[in-house]
């Protein structure tokens, strides 16, 4: 009999996610690369919100989650103090 874990079922929302169906490169790109076709795919995502936070209750620290760069999501961890 299968179990659904509590830490796989918080994270049932990345079946639905956009980022799933395109793959990491756009979302895990190179140092001084563009971001922006990650950001795209991002504003059309369904569960936007969900994945950014995810990231921000994680501490995710590389890539674009729900949107937002790295630099985007220290800005608002420290806004948000």
């Amino acid at each position: 009999m299968y179990i659904e874990t509590t830490a796989t079922s918080d994270l049932a929302w990345q079946e639905g996610a956009l980022c799933a169906q395109t793959g990491g490169d756009f979302f895990f790109p190179e140092p001084g690369s563009s971001v922006r076709d990650a950001k795209r795919i991002c504003a059309l995502c369904p569960i936007r919100s969900a994945c950014l936070d995810f990231a921000l209750s994680n501490d995710e620290r590389f890539g674009v989650w729900g949107g937002l760069s790295e630099r985007e999501r220290l800005a608002l961890r420290r806004t948000s103090r």
